[in-house]
């Protein structure tokens, strides 16, 4: 009889399709985990990249400012580069939000700035101090410069302070008590120098060389006016390390200070070869560029703006 009854199924044969179903649901847990993952993945890449910065400069069309927009672009960092005509608007547009960064400024500016408008403007980060030269297409050396000939320097004040100093170093002029960075045209003594010093807008003083006896022009300026580096007849020192005040920042409103992805844009700027590169060619060689700590600018420009306080 035992041959008639029926046969019960070998137990693997109950467990396949368990074992089938289980593989089944784990796969697709680890599909959705993974698709999750991605999803993650995807929606803090698109954040990235969808981080639009908007920087201010003077001098947008040098070539290393696209170097540097694409290398924050490889980030996820969108960069887009304003250009102004002068010195005197990135920072009110920093100011009233047009701006997210600017880059153009020293301290000595930045501090001044701050003082006469109230502002809150601070130091997000170093780029590089530009040394300050006096050239001249009508003379080859200071010494050819004739008595009572016209010298022009910027008419912005830190400039123009920075610029009376290499007038000074230079013989052409005297500074009442030898001179500060916060000397301006009233502080020469006339009977004392060689020159006659008038003072005008940054951005012409290269143009005006062909009616004077020499200019003080901003590093900015130089080649775009066709002259060259070296033929400065003098130049301060960018290396001395009193020069920190003149050490060009990234500038942002004092809320953004620690802002990651700001923060991030000026270490892709000091750590990208062909941006520093980039910067070198504009500059003629003449940069030097330095990596100075945050707190140490805010130092620097609290002082600066307290000795330019207790001057007015």
């Amino acid at each position: 009889m035992s041959e008639n009854l029926p046969q019960i199924a070998p137990p693997s044969s109950r467990r396949t399709p368990l074992l089938v179903g289980a593989a089944v649901v784990v796969v697709l847990a680890v599909v959705a985990a993974v698709f999750l993952t991605r999803g993650d993945d995807a929606g803090a890449t698109a954040g990235a990249e969808n981080r639009k910065v908007v920087l201010g400069t003077v001098g947008a069309s040098d070539p290393y400012w696209q170097t540097f927009a694409d290398a924050a672009a490889e980030e996820g960092i969108d960069l887009e580069v304003r250009d102004f005509a002068d010195y005197t608007q990135p920072n009110p547009a920093l100011t009233e939000g047009e701006l997210d960064v600017n880059q153009f400024q020293h301290l000595v500016y930045m501090a001044e700035y701050n003082t006469a408008n109230d502002g809150d403007i601070v130091p997000l980060g170093s780029t590089a101090i530009y040394p300050l030269g006096l050239y001249s297409t009508q003379y080859d050396s200071v010494e050819e410069i004739q008595d009572g000939d016209t010298v022009v320097v910027p008419d912005d004040d830190s400039n123009q302070a920075r610029g009376l100093l290499i007038l000074q170093s230079a013989g052409l002029i005297t500074l009442k008590d030898g001179g500060t960075i916060y000397s301006t045209l009233a502080d020469i003594d006339e009977d004392a120098s060689r020159v006659e010093v008038k003072a005008i807008k940054a951005d012409l003083t290269p143009t005006s060389l062909p009616d004077v006896a020499a200019a003080i022009v901003n590093n900015d300026f130089v080649e775009k006016a066709g002259l060259e580096f070296e033929d400065a007849l003098a130049t301060d020192d960018a290396s001395d390390p009193n020069a920190l005040p003149y050490v060009n920042v990234f500038a942002v409103r004092a809320e953004d200070r620690d802002d990651p992805t700001l923060l991030k844009l000026v270490e892709i700027y000091q750590d990208t070869q062909a941006v520093l590169d980039g910067v070198q060619d504009v500059s003629g060689g003449t940069a030097e560029l330095v990596k100075v700590p945050q707190d140490e600018l805010q130092t620097a420009l609290d002082k600066v703006e307290a000795d330019t306080a207790a001057q007015q």
